[in-house]
């Protein structure tokens, strides 16, 4: 990359970028399972859900722009999921392939470890190469396939989890 890539908590001030990015996905038929684009007002409270939860938002700025983004929700809201996480990852479709991604996951990591977490899922469609590529090159590995679980565009989709475990201990610590 010939310019530097930032990667740092989001603000409020970043859902319309956070937005298109995650729009362009929907019209996509290998990712972001939605049948019609979001509004504004709906990654508003999906962003102020996250910041209530205190569950991260990580943008990618690139010469002052947002070229990404990643978050780190719940698998499950149960207590006895508490140790997992659900990652997310979007880059801009100008971005891709430039190691932008692997930058946020990476970094989605961190804050995991962080917070104790002890294991991250990823959901992806089966179809996308470069997402399963780029998790499997940070250590995710795929740990099942659901048949059919998806549908997008009236298709039919299946679903790959990928998991990371970030560490080995054979019990969780409260």
């Amino acid at each position: 990359m010939s310019e530097t890539v930032t990667i740092r908590p989001a603000r409020r001030e970043d859902v319309p970028a956070i937005l298109v990015i995650y729009n362009a996905t929907v019209k996509e038929p290998a990712a972001a399972y939605e049948d019609s684009p979001n509004t504004l007002r709906q990654r508003e409270e999906w962003f102020d859900y996250y910041q209530q939860r205190n569950f991260p938002i990580l943008v990618a700025e690139r010469a002052g722009l947002v070229v990404g983004w990643a978050s780190l929700g719940p698998h499950q809201e149960r207590s006895g999921f508490r140790f997992t996480g659900s990652v997310a990852l979007y880059v801009d479709t100008m971005y891709r392939r430039q190691g932008i991604g692997g930058l946020l996951l990476k970094a989605l990591l961190e804050t995991a470890r962080e917070r104790r977490l002890h294991c991250l899922l990823a959901v992806i469609d089966s179809k996308n190469e470069p997402s399963l590529q780029l998790h499997q090159r940070q250590g995710f590995r795929e740990a099942g396939t659901f048949r059919e679980a998806g549908c997008k565009f009236g298709q039919w989709r299946d679903v790959v989890y990928l998991q990371y475990l970030l560490d080995d201990s054979s019990s969780p610590e409260d």
